[in-house]
């Protein structure tokens, strides 16, 4: 029981990182990580945040590839 817990708010965290890099490659606005004064935890974000870079980027390349997914003629 406490297992499943644990991997389910893990696959929470990485779909809100996700989430996060989404709004920073759509929008431009990123998460200010220098605001963050202990370094530790800084680290912990830039990770956090990197862990969601990487899976929006497979994503992104799995769409490409997909015969499901067109590219929008309005761009």
């Amino acid at each position: 029981m406490a297992l499943g817990r644990i991997v389910h708010y893990a696959v929470d965290a990485v779909l809100v990182s996700t989430v996060v890099a989404g709004i920073r490659r759509s929008s431009g606005f990123a998460v200010d990580t220098t605001l963050i004064s202990d370094p530790t935890m800084r680290s912990f974000a830039d990770r956090f945040l990197g862990v969601g870079e990487t899976i929006f980027d497979m994503a992104a390349a799995t769409s490409v590839n997909s015969d499901y997914f067109k590219k929008d003629s309005r761009r």
